[in-house]
């Protein structure tokens, strides 16, 4: 049976579910939310998600939001992307954890303040405290990654998904991959893996390219 993603290209969270799914060879297909013309703020996509959010994963009659409960359903599902042991799955909870508030909870709203948001509503003043805190955490994984090909064990998972959801748009909000050198390394590394695609490869566009 074909799971399904509701998404769209711009949502670095679905972006995350779904290229796990992709890795994990999972047979999937996006359905597509018209986010910046409201859907999610309909009764019938609450309905689906209380929280009015993306990503949302169906898979036959099991129905799960939030972008790290998605991706370690399919780590589950799979036996692929996931820690190999205890220790390991807690390492990769660790980093996952870690994302949510330090990475893409701050370049997700940051990246759509910038882009997105109508120019009278931008602060300038949060716009640099959120890149602030940015660039604090890409520090913490620059550091990290010395000597290490991937966040949390000796080889991929969903929690250097989870971290790089957000860094592979083109869109300008302050990150500068060049400025962190492994960073930037790991990255190109995840982007070689064998069935890696870009977020707008993989998921229909809300908005036409720029």
């Amino acid at each position: 049976m074909t799971i399904q993603l509701h998404c769209f290209g711009e949502s670095g969270n679905a972006y995350k579910a779904a290229l796990t799914m992709t890795l994990a060879e999972v047979d999937w297909a996006p359905v597509f939310v018209d986010f910046f013309n409201g859907a999610t703020r309909t009764p019938e996509f609450r309905a689906l998600n209380v929280m009015g959010e993306v990503p949302v994963m169906v898979d036959g009659d099991m129905v799960l939001t939030q972008s790290a409960v998605i991706q370690d359903y399919i780590t589950s599902k799979t036996s692929k992307l996931g820690g190999r042991s205890a220790d390991e799955r807690r390492e990769v909870l660790r980093w996952m954890f870690f994302d949510n508030h330090k990475v893409s909870g701050l370049a997700g709203p940051l990246r759509f303040n910038v882009n997105f948001l109508p120019e009278e509503k931008r602060s300038a003043d949060v716009n640099a405290f959120l890149l602030m805190r940015l660039k604090s955490a890409l520090k913490v994984m620059d550091d990290h990654l010395d000597g290490r090909d991937w966040l949390a064990t000796d080889h991929l998972t969903v929690a250097d998904i989870a971290c790089a959801g957000y860094l592979y748009y083109e869109e300008p909000y302050g990150f500068d991959r060049t400025d962190f050198p492994k960073v930037d390394a790991w990255l190109t590394r995840l982007a070689s893996t064998d069935g890696w695609k870009h977020p707008y490869d993989l998921m229909p566009r809300a908005l036409p390219a720029a």
